[in-house]
């Protein structure tokens, strides 16, 4: 029989991501997002209008200005567009950053004490987008995206031809100064780094950094074409050519991030990924914090290094992670599991400070491991066997309706019997419902499955004591989750 969680089930398996919109448009873990189609024209001149209402109802509007930016979609400069169109229709001035990395433009904004509106469907397929909202002071709340959906109205929004600001080379250039503060130029003098460009709006700002840091740097695989990149699914065939690249290109690392360019991918010499709670790991380590905030999807080894004085769990969401930061002591650094890394207050680099920035950064823990490595004088791959990680796994179950989802994590926790017949294999020490069913086994191993807050998919994430049993517990959960939502 499954532990009394009950109680805790209705606000954390039952919401959010599950409820069923009229259209594909919805927040989730991180933004609106929905299929472009359904966003391109009143869609967003709504959602945007209704985020500057909203910010004038909690005294939030900002200095009149409202800065934008975009992936390489094909749909993004058409809803770019449309939220400008918005914006001047406000009385508000448009402001365009360019095709930039989404912390980019948080920061340019957050420095003009201004809000900011990213169009992004970050790594989920071509045909999707979304719009990632930014107040003066940074990433929108939980309770911020409530209120957009308060002031969101179905009056269209008249056609204007507004006149943007063009500031994307200020906006590069600051997010450039500060990832180079990150590592003094030449640090990295001698390594080879493969940088797999695609899509990633990224790619040329992780290569002109690591030039600058001293790295020698190999372009791959850039695309013209958008190409969705979960740096989560290992798996994924549009990862296959990776380690390929790393053997024959004799490459030390391998790096990249996802379209918007928020979430890391790194791959090590002996041509093994880096699993993005790993990189926050590495990345709180070398910033020195005391504190750290991550999701409960994180790996648990994180507690067991004894190097922050304190962590605090939070469920799967940047909005989470943030507001639990906000909360917490100074020198705070927090990260997903994916590896997007959020810096709070009173952090530190060579004795500068850093300024906070608390949205996800895929550059950031990029820099971060691969000078944490060189200062230690180890490669990458011997700086992560040093910790005491379980071996963590994951992967996806994509197409599955919200609905499905939702069914099957709730009778892992509300029908009786479910879950110990679903188990029996492995048995059940204890459940968490934090965010989606979190099983922890009998025998010390651990399963967990979510739904996706960005996209239709059940997601699962093992932890076990050996490669083999987290193997053959991600396929033996794949197997259920699948029998139970197809």
């Amino acid at each position: 029989m499954v532990p009394a969680v009950l109680s805790r089930v209705s606000a954390n398996v039952g919401s959010g991501s599950f409820l069923v919109a009229q259209n594909s448009l919805k927040f989730g873990t991180s933004g609106l997002r929905g299929l472009a189609v359904e966003l391109e024209g009143q869609a967003a001149r709504r959602y945007t209008s209704a985020f500057l209402q909203h910010l004038v109802n909690i005294g939030q509007s900002g200095a009149g200005q409202v800065y934008l930016g975009r992936d390489f979609r094909a749909s993004s400069p058409t809803i770019l567009t449309d939220c400008a169109v918005a914006i001047a229709r406000s009385g508000l001035e448009p402001v365009d950053c360019g095709a930039i990395p989404t912390p980019a433009l948080a920061l340019h904004a957050m420095a003009a004490g201004c809000p900011a509106i990213m169009v992004t469907g970050s790594h989920i397929p071509a045909d999707r987008n979304g719009l990632k909202f930014y107040a003066p002071r940074g990433e929108i709340s939980k309770a911020d995206e409530a209120g957009i959906l308060g002031a969101l109205r179905a009056t269209d929004i008249a056609d204007a031809a507004p006149v943007l600001v063009d500031e994307s080379h200020e906006a590069t250039e600051r997010y450039f100064a500060r990832c180079a503060a990150i590592v003094a130029a030449g640090a990295l003098t001698g390594l080879r780094i493969g940088v797999f460009e695609h899509s990633s709006v990224a790619r040329d700002l992780l290569g002109r950094v690591l030039r600058h840091a001293g790295a020698e740097v190999v372009s791959l695989g850039r695309s013209d074409a958008f190409v969705a990149v979960d740096t989560e699914a290992f798996s994924d065939a549009v990862l296959a050519p990776l380690k390929d690249w790393v053997r024959d290109k004799k490459l030390d690392l391998l790096v990249s991030a996802d379209g918007d360019g928020d979430r890391p991918l790194m791959m090590d010499a002996r041509s093994a990924f880096v699993r993005g709670d790993v990189l926050g790991l590495l990345t709180a380590q070398y910033l020195g914090a005391q504190t750290v905030v991550t999701p409960v999807t994180s790996n648990s080894a994180i507690e067991r290094t004894g190097y922050f004085k304190k962590v605090i769990r939070t469920r799967v969401g940047s909005p989470f992670v943030v507001a639990a930061m906000e909360q917490a002591p100074d020198g705070v650094v927090g990260f997903e599991a994916n590896g997007g890394t959020f810096v709070g207050a009173a952090i530190s680099v060579e004795g500068q400070p850093l300024k906070a920035l608390p949205t996800r950064d895929a550059v950031l823990p990029l820099l971060c491991t691969t000078a944490l490595a060189v200062l230690r004088g180890v490669t990458v791959d011997q700086l992560v066997a040093e910790l005491p990680l379980q071996i963590a796994m994951a992967d996806r179950l994509q197409d599955v309706a919200a609905s499905k989802s939702a069914d099957f994590l709730t009778r892992l926790v509300e029908e009786d019997g479910f879950a110990a017949g679903v188990f029996e294999p492995h048995g059940i020490a204890s459940v968490s419902v934090t965010d989606g069913v979190q099983f922890h086994t009998a025998s010390g191993d651990m399963v967990h499955f979510r739904a996706s807050g960005n996209a239709p998919e059940l997601r699962c994430y093992v932890e076990g004591r050996t490669s083999e049993i987290a193997r053959s517990l991600l396929d033996w959960a794949m197997g259920v989750a699948a029998e139970n939502v197809r």
